[in-house]
């Protein structure tokens, strides 16, 4: 039951905060190029992927997006995706919801805080043959992250090699 309870307050959550994180300056589609991954348009409609809690130093709650080829190749278990998939990794800081921990009676519950950042990964095998066919962006506030940032990106995806170089897993 209490899995339960977590998991819907989670989504309930992530909803909330979309509503919040849509009016940021960095939804706004206009950001520059990074590694020539801009902001796609209407990224925050696209279909949920799974939810995830990341503990540690992040310390954050995440939302993965993808486009139509995205989530046609995860509902297909095809590997490797095929190009102009995109996947968002939407970002924000885990904190109690004070609210929410009345209505339980203690403290149990945690929701979405102000955002972090978002992160792209774009299939493109010619482009980016040498990342995994995979271009990386992040953007915060809308502004693209340095290349330097960006560097870490490939090498921290290596170990999914097998599954296409994908963390996620799809949650239907």
């Amino acid at each position: 039951m209490r899995k339960v309870i977590y998991a819907l307050s989670m989504v309930g959550a992530l909803v909330a905060v979309g509503y919040i994180v849509h009016a940021a300056a960095h939804d706004s589609g206009a950001a520059g190029p990074s590694v020539g991954v801009s902001i796609p348009a209407g990224y925050r409609d696209w279909k949920l992927i799974s939810v995830a809690h990341e503990a540690g130093n992040l310390n954050d709650l995440r939302a993965i997006l993808g486009n139509d080829a995205a989530i046609k190749a995860y509902r297909d278990g095809r590997l490797p995706f095929p190009d102009g998939a995109i996947i968002v990794r939407l970002a924000w800081n885990y904190v109690p919801s004070e609210e929410n921990n009345k209505a339980f009676g203690r403290q149990q519950s945690f929701v979405a805080g102000p955002p972090t950042n978002i992160q792209f990964m774009v299939k493109d095998s010619t482009k980016y043959a040498d990342t995994g066919g995979w271009g990386f962006a992040q953007f915060k506030d809308g502004k693209p992250a340095d290349e330097t940032l960006l560097k870490t990106c490939f090498p921290c995806h290596v170990p999914a090699k097998d599954r296409d170089y994908l963390f996620t897993h799809y949650s239907p």
